[in-house]
């Protein structure tokens, strides 16, 4: 499935993105879970790193509330993907409607796997 969103709600008091999908689904992120899944060159170590779903590792990652994991703006990228600025400045990552599917913690995407 091709998935898009249809709904996307940053919230900073609570740490959370929330998106809603074209099917339905709805993927609630943690902003750490954001962060240490960044898939950039940089955070992935190298571009030969990179893929097109996270790493299965990023699941287990726990970043305290730090400026790294608190989000300062959010943008869309055309209509294919979405960047994040933290508060530490890092706004590399680009983040597409597949990997941050791809990125659900919950437990039926997880399940998936």
């Amino acid at each position: 499935m091709n998935f898009r969103p249809t709904s996307i709600t940053a919230n900073r008091e609570t740490g959370f993105l929330t998106i809603t999908w074209n099917d339905g689904h709805t993927s609630e992120y943690p902003f750490g879970l954001l962060r240490a899944g960044c898939p950039c060159a940089m955070c992935q170590g190298g571009h030969e790193n990179m893929r097109p779903e996270p790493d299965e590792k990023v699941f287990l990652v726990q970043l305290p509330d730090m400026p790294a994991s608190r989000m300062r703006k959010i943008e869309a990228v055309g209509s294919y993907a979405l960047t994040i600025e933290w508060e530490d400045g890092h706004h590399d990552g680009i983040f597409t409607w597949g990997y941050l599917r791809a990125l659900c913690p919950c437990e039926v995407c997880r399940g998936k796997k």
